[in-house]
């Protein structure tokens, strides 16, 4: 699965392009581009996050992999099926995801982990293409309330028509959207997410799927 249009090379934002020529002469061995979604192109569950984190997937070009939200999503994902290793350690490393899909609702890093509204529109063209290609009875977890209304776009629906909740359930015309909190240090160490909460996220989407 390709995203329509989608490159390594995008430059459509030219704040985030900006802030990614910088990163990079800060940082000359991170991948420091867009990156792209990771994991099987015919994958039932789609795992959608924010954005590449400035010393994870921006460093890795990998999502998730090389900062602490990952640490805590790979071990579930290893746990409940999902993937052939609880650690992912670089974008070249012999992980596998098993019938999932990890991409991000904004593909560049962004200043202060924070895009601007602007920045997630220009990008949901591509999460709309990555959605639009999944198999029915598909799932979707979304990682936080801005990837929650990053997905909903992308799907043309009402945001109003869905309000976010941890481990809330969302039916759609061929599928399933859970929400789930973001697997983020500050999310986990003030113990709004336990571990706990995040594996029955999965155990739940595992189930519905076997």
């Amino acid at each position: 699965m390709k995203a329509s249009g989608f490159s390594v090379d995008c430059v459509r934002c030219e704040r985030l392009a900006q802030f990614l020529a910088e990163v990079r002469v800060q940082h000359p061995g991170y991948f420091s581009k867009p990156v792209p979604a990771f994991g099987d192109d015919n994958a039932q569950l789609c795992i959608v996050g924010l954005a590449p984190g400035k010393h994870g997937a921006n460093a890795t070009g990998r999502p998730f992999t090389g900062d602490h939200a990952g640490i805590l999503l790979y071990e579930t994902l290893f746990k409940t099926g999902f993937a052939s290793s609880a650690q992912s350690r670089s974008a070249d490393d012999d992980l596998i995801l098993i019938n999932c899909r990890i991409t991000n609702a904004v593909k560049c890093l962004p200043p202060d982990n924070k895009p601007i509204a602007a920045e997630i529109n220009q990008c949901n063209v591509f999460l709309a293409h990555e959605l639009s290609a999944l198999p029915d009875n598909f799932i979707i977890i979304a990682l936080g309330g801005l990837a929650h209304k990053a997905v909903l776009k992308a799907l043309g629906l009402k945001l109003s028509h869905y309000k976010f909740g941890h481990g809330a359930e969302h039916q759609l015309d061929n599928g399933l959207l859970i929400d789930c909190y973001h697997c983020s240090r500050y999310n986990t160490q003030t113990k709004r997410l336990t571990t706990p909460m995040f594996e029955a996220v999965f155990e739940r989407a595992q189930e519905i799927l076997t």
